[in-house]
């Protein structure tokens, strides 16, 4: 896989992630809304935001790699013993 190609897979993952992120808060604003004025309780709200935030944290892992942290990390470290 060539750079290019390798790029192009990251910002997809990385939008993919965002745009699922922005559904979730919004339908949940909606959901919570309508849990307090016609339900007066919030287990439909904690049921999808459970499991539609099990996707949202997949979706977060594969758009910023735990490896892409720990290179930040290291490149950090690495800057401030050579200062």
């Amino acid at each position: 896989m060539n750079l290019r190609e390798e790029a192009e897979r990251r910002v997809d993952a990385k939008i993919k992630f965002q745009e699922n992120l922005y559904k979730y808060l919004i339908v949940n604003t909606i959901i919570a809304i309508i849990c307090l004025v016609f339900l007066q309780s919030f287990w439909l709200l904690a049921f999808v935001m459970f499991f539609w935030g099990i996707e949202i944290a997949d979706d977060y892992f594969k758009a910023y790699p735990l490896s892409d942290y720990r290179e930040k990390m290291i490149n950090r470290e690495l800057s401030k013993m050579g200062d």
